[in-house]
């Protein structure tokens, strides 16, 4: 087993190791920061774009409001079939968008569920990504 630490900067790149990580059928957990500064973590489906990850949401859930707040957010990841490979990511949430978000959610309903459409949509949710510029990375295999 191995250690590996990528330094802080603004041009932190994810690994292929990494990427394969982030590309799997693995949960990730999001973690952000409450208002009175306590942590709050989320499961989450994850995916990577351009050395940016990315999370989709609704608008008005606790991660986004403190994200809104906010920005610095920490994400885990591990291997659904090795969890002794995992990835830790420290990173700032550089941008939010609703363009191409409903797209978006059923991409990741294909690749975490198998199914076209995101069979959990409210009718008055509004789905938005989140982009994290990855500043920190942390990688045990």
């Amino acid at each position: 087993m191995s250690d590996v630490w990528y330094s802080v900067s603004n041009d932190v790149t994810i690994t292929d190791e990494i990427a394969k990580l982030l590309q799997g059928k693995n949960f990730a957990f999001v973690a952000t920061l409450m208002k009175d500064g306590s942590p709050q973590i989320t499961p989450t489906w994850i995916d990577l774009e351009n050395n940016m990850i990315l999370v989709n949401t609704a608008e008005d859930r606790v991660k986004h409001r403190n994200i809104v707040r906010d920005p610095r957010v920490a994400v885990s990841i591990i291997d659904q079939t090795n969890p002794y490979n995992m990835v830790t990511i420290q990173g700032k949430v550089i941008e939010q968008t609703t363009k191409g978000a409903d797209e978006h959610i059923d991409k990741l309903a294909k690749k975490y569920l198998g199914v076209d459409k995101y069979p959990f949509r409210t009718p008055t949710e509004k789905r938005i990504i989140l982009r994290i510029r990855p500043d920190k990375v942390f990688h045990m295999k």
